[in-house]
């Protein structure tokens, strides 16, 4: 789950893909492959524009996610608010919550069903900060914005509450399905870790202090255990890649690995040894399994395909078969929809969209 870090999914479509698509509708029976036996009544909820990081509320219902299109004057991500709909017939239905000014992810609803966490570069500036030159840094790397920090909205886009103030990047938020915490990444040790708060912003604890980047965690459905996405630099000169990146406020996310842990961060232990990318993992509605993005099977970093693993790193199972990007899964809290950003209804060409299913096991 989570990248900002996790506007990773522009940065992989733009490499790798070329041609332009145009998106429309679909009927539910032509957007899943054959092989995908667990999504049934599949349907795409957004179109045009890049739409990612779709999760649900606690209600079920109501979703967060955030897009960019050019098109319509976003020039890049801000937060949209919406309820699923009942019926493949009736068109999904969004509005902006952010301010519209900088460069906002990761947000997720609040318990009450009346406020909403996310990130925000708009107290440094109004437009949007500018991305990393490729040609001179000739490497695939994320930004990580010093000027993101977490502020809770209501879902008229007022901001009530900055959640953190602290020099250095503050991102990636996601609430406990007990209400009572939040899990969040920041730079603010000089290393990217994992730390918690109370969704007041109180009681910050850190909660992983391993070397590397740790990021993108989510709580297990009984609030118990964390899964989260993380690179180990080893070598002496992955080790200094990773600072010399670090310095100048970029990450290259091409080589990590899922770790599982208590949510106070103790008993961490690896599960995935699959090399390459990945990421965005959320847990399965039991607790048992965790759902995950990856492109571990390919040679050249793509493409990106949803696989399902046992928390103790048994079991991997491919669930998607797209044939360029399928990415940020998440099930809802009573474990009867799943949600995820797809790609596969233009042509495998740029533009992703929001696909929401019923699960079957």
């Amino acid at each position: 789950m989570k990248l900002t870090a996790r506007s990773f999914y522009y940065s992989i479509i733009a490499l790798y893909l070329f041609a332009s698509h145009s998106a429309s509708a679909q009927e539910a029976k032509n957007l899943a492959y054959p092989d995908e036996k667990h999504f049934k009544n599949l349907r795409q909820l957004t179109t045009g524009g890049d739409n990612a990081e779709a999760y649900f509320g606690f209600d079920n219902e109501h979703i967060t996610f955030q897009r960019q299109n050019p098109k319509e004057g976003v020039m890049c991500d801000q937060i949209f608010y919406g309820a699923i709909t009942k019926s493949v017939k009736e068109k999904f239905k969004y509005k902006m919550v952010s301010t519209g000014k900088g460069r906002t992810t990761c947000a997720y609803l609040m318990p009450d069903h009346k406020h909403f966490l996310y990130a925000s570069t708009h107290l440094a500036m109004d437009t949007c900060p500018p991305v990393p030159d490729k040609k001179v840094i000739k490497k695939y790397v994320w930004p990580i914005y010093d000027s993101y920090d977490i502020f809770i909205a209501d879902l008229n886009g007022k901001i009530i509450k900055r959640l953190t103030s602290t020099p250095g990047y503050d991102a990636e938020a996601t609430i406990s399905p007990k209400g009572d915490k939040i899990i969040f990444t920041s730079l603010r040790n000089g290393d990217i870790d994992l730390y918690t708060m109370n969704l007041d912003g109180t009681n910050v604890k850190q909660i992983t202090h391993e070397f590397g980047y740790d990021g993108g965690a989510c709580f297990s459905p009984d609030g118990k255990k964390i899964v989260w996405r993380a690179s180990r630099p080893g070598t002496p000169e992955e080790i200094k890649e990773y600072k010399d990146l670090l310095a100048q406020g970029l990450v290259m996310p091409t080589h990590m690995e899922l770790f599982i842990a208590n949510a106070d961060g103790t008993d961490q232990h690896q599960v995935t040894h699959l090399g390459k990318a990945n990421w965005a993992p959320a847990f399965t509605p039991d607790g048992k399994k965790i759902v995950f993005s990856s492109d571990y099977e390919y040679e050249h970093g793509f493409p990106f395909n949803l696989y399902m693993i046992n928390i103790d790193g048994t079991g991997l199972e491919r669930i998607s078969h797209a044939t360029s990007f399928d990415a940020f899964p998440m099930f809802s809290p009573d474990g009867k929809k799943f949600i995820f950003s797809s790609s596969r209804s233009n042509g495998d060409g740029p533009g992703i969209d929001v696909f929401v299913c019923d699960w079957v096991d």
